[in-house]
């Protein structure tokens, strides 16, 4: 039993070291922008452009990093845009509190727009990929007074029945998941990243060095994965309570969405909006996935910048279903 024993913690503590080398791998590049404090957090983000255009604030999704979007629009919208793109607290190089209330969207939105302001821009288009559309929609819920108007891309807006990837479902058992976080996150992640970015960007190829351009290995850090668990276990039920108020949003929306994204499909986090948000605008992009940013940066750019200066969208040409086509059941 001791040698049994004795096998087993070395087995962890062999794999705690590994994590370590990979945390340390992971940001060895380092911080890619500069770091402002506000409400005693400091966030890491990049700020570009000077145009004449309305100032845009760029919030990335789960397991991600704001340069998700250095990487893709930012450098585009740049050209006519002020854009300030963030860490969300807890990812990146973005400090983030132990309280409960940093599971919540709004108070991420609010210390956000509270950074932009600091950063001298005020009353923004806020954007946000996937994860990152709570936020977007808890802003224009909450503190509509605060932004010009908001955009999703493949961006969630409504819940969902049914569970997560195991690992979400794993990270929720105490003890447990600190000991997963430290000895099996690092080597599992880096080998299931591969299939995980080919389901984010399918039907597309994902382009070569997407890991390193976009600094994924920062999410398979200890408390990144942690913090991130505690964030995704929390979105569902949280949306249940801000949908009902999406009729009362008089702002305007732009919901950037792939018709092929079965992550954040479109039927369930786009369609569902434009009978209670009647000035919803539609960018539905066909033969896409969940990464319309990367592989349609050109459009999705345009998009964002046509929407940002008062251009209103021609509605879909036809009205689409609420429920997706399912294949024919066998007999």
């Amino acid at each position: 039993m001791k040698r049994v024993s004795y096998v087993v913690l070395s087995v962890l503590l062999l794999l705690t070291l590994v994590s370590c080398i990979g945390i340390l791998q992971s940001e060895q590049s380092g911080p890619v922008g500069k770091f402002v404090t506000v409400d005693g957090v400091r966030l890491h983000y990049v700020m570009a452009g000077e145009g004449p255009g309305p100032a845009i604030v760029l919030v990335h999704g789960a397991s991600s990093n704001l340069r998700e979007f250095t990487s893709s629009i930012l450098p585009v919208l740049a050209k006519s845009h002020r854009v300030i793109a963030f860490d969300r607290p807890g990812y990146g190089y973005s400090e983030r509190p132990d309280e409960p209330e940093w599971l919540n969207p709004s108070r991420v939105a609010t210390l956000l727009l509270d950074a932009a302001d600091a950063l001298g821009v005020h009353k923004p288009v806020l954007v946000g990929h996937s994860w990152a559309g709570s936020v977007v929609m808890s802003a224009m819920v909450d503190m509509p007074q605060r932004i010009a108007g908001g955009v999703l891309i493949s961006g969630v807006a409504g819940h969902w029945a049914g569970p997560l990837h195991w690992t979400y479902s794993l990270g929720k058992v105490p003890g447990l998941n600190e000991l997963f976080a430290w000895t099996l996150v690092q080597p599992l992640g880096r080998f299931m990243l591969a299939d995980g970015l080919s389901e984010v960007f399918a039907p597309d190829a994902v382009p070569a060095g997407q890991v390193e351009r976009s600094g994924l290995a920062l999410a398979l850090r200890p408390r990144s994965y942690l913090i991130n668990v505690r964030d995704m276990n929390m979105l569902s039920e949280y949306m249940q309570t801000l949908s009902p108020h999406y009729n009362e949003i008089r702002l305007p929306l732009l919901i950037i969405h792939g018709e092929s994204d079965t992550l954040v499909p479109f039927w369930n986090h786009g369609r569902r909006l434009l009978p209670v948000i009647p000035q919803a605008q539609v960018l539905l992009l066909p033969n896409t996935g969940h990464a319309p940013h990367h592989t349609r940066t050109a459009l999705v750019s345009d998009a964002i910048h046509r929407f940002a200066l008062g251009e209103v969208r021609p509605p879909l040409p036809q009205p689409w279903p609420i429920r997706p086509t399912l294949p024919a059941r066998q007999p």
